[in-house]
């Protein structure tokens, strides 16, 4: 575990890097806050998928990357926040997010906005807990 004066970045190649001055996620104490993620794949540029579901499958792909190297999982998260750019989406990003979650039911505000980062139509961010050598 993290010292709690301590803040330690995370980062990973498998999960697309930073498009601006942010963290994939940042570590503090036994939390991990996981920056929003949007649909680019790993070392692309452009936005994969065209509809809400083929979009949230490569979202919380990333996630789970970033969880995962910040030795956690979605079995750890704690609150999450869906941004969508149009609600009529809520019910298929929902049943793909319930498929990432196996049953795992976190707190979660989902909000609709104007715009995401390049076009994309979903972003999902995370905090959740750090596991230890003993979890």
């Amino acid at each position: 575990m993290i010292e709690t004066n301590e803040l330690q970045r995370i980062e990973t190649t498998q999960a697309p890097l930073p498009i601006g001055p942010y963290s994939q996620a940042v570590a503090a104490g036994n939390l991990v806050f996981c920056s929003g993620q949007i649909p680019l794949r790993p070392g692309e540029s452009e936005i994969s998928g065209t509809g809400a579901a083929d979009q949230a499958e490569v979202v919380l792909a990333n996630l789970g990357a970033v969880l995962t190297a910040a030795r956690s999982s979605f079995r750890n998260v704690v609150k999450t926040t869906i941004f969508l750019t149009d609600m009529n989406d809520f019910a298929a990003v929902n049943a793909v997010y319930e498929r990432f979650f196996e049953g795992s039911k976190p707190a979660r505000s989902t909000v609709a906005v104007s715009a995401l980062p390049k076009g994309a139509r979903v972003e999902v961010e995370a905090v959740a807990l750090v596991t230890t050598a003993s979890d």
